[in-house]
């Protein structure tokens, strides 16, 4: 009898492929085999990306179509999602079959909760099956609610808010939410959002074969939700990035050398500051922000993706880069677990991504909230008001954050003393989660018995 052979499937973004590729190399490092399937576009990225002394041992990395056209925009999550759906599930059944004829059977599926459908592929090829949850367990609880919230007035049947019923909450204890700011209401135009909710209904459906739902959270975090829907099974926070030599799924090269520099700063003293993989800045506010960065006189360590300004390759406000000199690291991404666990980093300022909310927690860290589509809301409500380990940064009327509020949030922020010590207790209960016989652990340990089986 050979190793079990999962198949795993993410959703086709950077903040999905990450954290399910972290979940596989635990798998792996308890005695599983991976097929970790990436659409060919983020493929040929995460290739690219691969550092030399990245290992694969047991994780094969294979890629099916999207359906999208060499030069279609794969940020239009509705066309994504649509094109998906027209190619992937005969892919899926052509892999597990070539699988089965090389007697290296697949024995069970880990799929992304988003592609939810792949389920039902497995379930037509007799294989075990678990969905994977990369973002905060509330968001997944409120879709897996829709029905409900249809029939209490929340929503109509297309996902729409109903004024009166604004905003709402799911079960006691938990976040009260802004139906408007459901994640299918913040994505793109009329026709994505009505594409984004249809799928979530049917996904809704598809992982109802699911044998486990596990997600990238922990019980104190979030506990209200987990009560709400047991269901749902922390295994968080995920250590990503952490594993020596293991393959942390990046689309972008990660700079390691500013370590070295974070080295060289005094404790507490260094802003890091980290948008993720979607976000982009105008010419004007991206300026904004470096000046304000530039008047804080702190060290600082900026993550700038090649595509973060749609407009100009080189758009930073003239003569900066020589004002701040060696007190300011600019690099294209960041080992950003290593980087926040690094004693010279004093706070976060993110767009409140969940691997990056999940990654501040576990160590330890204060955050400048900055969301900027989808969940990202819901995530700074978590860190400002119930948490509290946050600040929220508020544009003016013209919609721009001024370089004077980048400066005073990171003053105020620091000098919270409540503050850091409730940043300190999350971190601690984070970890003790993930300890042996922690809540997470165990949560973790009860899926791959399972899948052994």
């Amino acid at each position: 009898m050979g190793l079990p052979h999962v198949l795993a499937l993410p959703y086709p973004a950077q903040g999905h492929v990450i954290p399910l590729m972290e979940v596989c190399n635990c798998l792996v490092e308890h005695g599983f085999k991976v097929t970790f399937v990436n659409t060919e576009f983020d493929h040929n990225r995460l290739l690219a990306a691969l550092s030399a002394e990245s290992t694969m041992e047991h994780i094969a990395l294979v890629s099916v179509p999207d359906g999208l056209g060499p030069g279609e925009d794969r940020n239009d999550l509705g066309s994504l999602t649509e094109a998906l759906m027209n190619v992937m599930p005969r892919c899926l059944e052509e892999l597990i079959e070539k699988s089965n004829e090389a007697e290296d059977p697949i024995t069970c599926m880990l799929v992304d909760d988003s592609m939810g459908w792949a389920l039902e592929v497995g379930r037509k090829k007799g294989l075990r099956s678990a969905a994977f949850w990369p973002a905060a367990a509330q968001i997944l609880a409120t879709f897996l609610s829709i029905p409900e919230l249809i029939s209490r007035g929340v929503i109509d049947g297309d996902g729409t808010p109903i004024p009166e019923h604004e905003t709402f909450q799911l079960g006691p204890g938990m976040p009260f939410i802004n139906a408007s700011h459901l994640v299918w209401n913040l994505l793109g135009d009329g026709r994505t959002k009505q594409l984004i909710f249809n799928h979530i209904v049917n996904n809704n459906r598809a992982i109802d074969v699911a044998e486990f739902i596990i997600c990238n959270s922990f019980k104190e975090l979030e506990e209200p939700t987990f009560r709400y829907n047991p269901k749902i099974l922390p295994i968080g926070p995920l250590v990503t990035g952490l594993r020596p030599n293991r393959a942390v799924a990046n689309f972008w090269p990660e700079d390691a050398a500013c370590l070295s520099w974070l080295d060289e700063q005094q404790p507490g003293s260094v802003v890091y500051v980290a948008f993720g993989s979607f976000t982009i800045f105008d010419r004007r506010q991206f300026q904004e922000f470096a000046l304000g960065l530039e008047a804080t006189g702190r060290p600082f360590l900026w993550v700038v993706r090649p595509d973060l300004t749609g407009d100009s390759a080189d758009a930073y406000p003239d003569g900066f880069k020589e004002r701040v000199g060696d007190r300011g690291r600019v690099v294209a991404w960041a080992p950003q677990q290593k980087v926040l666990a690094h004693p010279s980093v004093a706070c976060f300022v993110s767009h409140c991504g969940w691997n990056s909310t999940m990654e501040g927690v576990r160590n330890g860290k204060l955050f400048l909230c900055w969301p900027y589509f989808g969940d990202q809301f819901l995530n700074q409500s978590y860190i400002c008001d119930d948490w509290k380990v946050g600040l929220r940064m508020t544009p003016d009327e013209s919609g721009i954050v001024k370089r004077e509020q980048v400066k005073s949030k990171v003053e105020e922020l620091l000098s919270n003393e409540e503050m850091r010590a409730r940043a300190s207790m999350l971190k601690e209960n984070a970890q003790r989660n993930i300890n042996e016989g922690g809540a997470s652990f165990e949560n973790l340990k009860t899926f791959m018995d399972a899948f052994k089986a």
